[in-house]
């Protein structure tokens, strides 16, 4: 399994490996196993809009924590890889709000709901100086890739994905994106592998916490939680 990261070896795949149960379970759920299969409620893929353009703006202050970390720590390359991701989001924002107006979502009516302020609260924790850069990229990289994963699947052969729904699939489920989980994978490798034990349990926590918070994201797309 690479889960979209294409790196064999490492801490990483060995943590996808021994999880793939709860992997699985973030990357192929019901809400995006239905885009797929073209049985969607779009009630619910309105909601989802909705509440990751309320994600992606407090994504961006995490990002931003990334790579305050990346700039004390380490060298020039993987600064410009992490402020290529952050650039991104002020097209990103643009997007949702583009999709909000086609699919007659009032963001400014929008509150976030229980899961996505409980997944905005552990992002926020990155602030705090005494979480490591190895922590913050591996979060960084295990959020990435569970959506270029799960977008990825939406558009593979034998789809039946509405068409009006191509443009958000494609969007996260490009191979471009798939190249850049590929890069942010391979950062938190090198630094895994450099890590004291702690830091490494500590990542893996990280790692797992992800799982189950975007699990808990795609439970509220269909329940309002």
């Amino acid at each position: 399994m690479d889960g979209g990261g294409g790196v064999e070896a490492g801490t990483t795949a060995a943590w996808m490996a021994r999880h793939g149960g709860m992997y699985e379970r973030a990357t192929r759920h019901p809400f995006t196993v239905s885009i797929r299969e073209g049985t969607v409620d779009l009630a619910t893929f309105r909601r989802w809009l909705g509440q990751d353009y309320m994600f992606v703006k407090e994504f961006v202050a995490f990002l931003a924590s990334v790579l305050l970390k990346c700039c004390r720590q380490t060298e020039g390359l993987d600064m410009e890889i992490i402020l290529g991701g952050l650039t991104s989001l002020s097209d990103e924002l643009s997007w949702f709000k583009k999709e909000a107006e086609k699919w007659s979502v009032n963001l400014a009516e929008v509150s976030p709901l229980r899961s996505n302020t409980e997944y905005c609260r552990f992002l926020q924790s990155f602030s705090e100086p005494e979480i490591s850069y190895t922590v913050a990229i591996t979060t960084f990289w295990i959020i990435e890739t569970v959506y270029q994963d799960s977008f990825a699947f939406c558009i593979e052969e034998g789809n039946k994905t509405l068409p009006e729904l191509l443009g958000t699939c494609q969007r996260w489920g490009s191979p471009e994106f798939k190249q850049y989980c590929q890069s942010l994978q391979r950062i938190a490798d090198r630094c895994l592998e450099n890590a004291p034990a702690d830091a490494v349990r500590s990542a893996e926590e990280a790692f797992l916490r992800v799982l189950e918070l975007e699990i808990g994201f795609w439970d509220m797309s269909s329940s309002q939680s």
